[in-house]
């Protein structure tokens, strides 16, 4: 479990049996690279089919911001916001895509994804 997680929170989702998907963009999500030290900026979007919850958008905020001087590679971090969003509000499916911006003249985009066992 991240040390971040406990700043997430969840409301119960008013339409359960639907299935239906949310998309949250957060284009200014910020970390630090571990190696260099220097700022990395990108853009975070998470799809998912909620089930019972809903992720709650001010908590998602302030858990996204919790990185800003994190050191973390763009694979961890990635994976770590799958695994938290996950335990919180358990959905159905659910997908990270972190895009980051280009250092060096390079991007990278990490794409990490859940489905639930039926």
């Amino acid at each position: 479990m991240s040390e971040n997680r406990q700043i997430l929170e969840s409301f119960e989702n008013q339409f359960p049996d639907r299935d239906y998907k949310i998309e949250i963009v957060a284009p200014e999500f910020t970390s630090v690279c571990p190696k260099t030290g220097q700022p990395d900026y990108g853009t975070i979007t998470i799809s998912y089919t909620p089930d019972k919850v809903c992720v709650e958008l001010k908590s998602l905020k302030m858990y996204l911001q919790s990185y800003r001087n994190q050191g973390i590679y763009y694979e961890h971090v990635t994976n770590t916001m799958l695994d938290d969003l996950v335990a919180i509000c358990q959905p159905r499916w659910m997908k990270i895509e972190a895009a980051f911006n280009a250092r060096g003249g390079i991007t990278e985009t990490v794409t990490a994804q859940y489905t639930a066992a039926m």
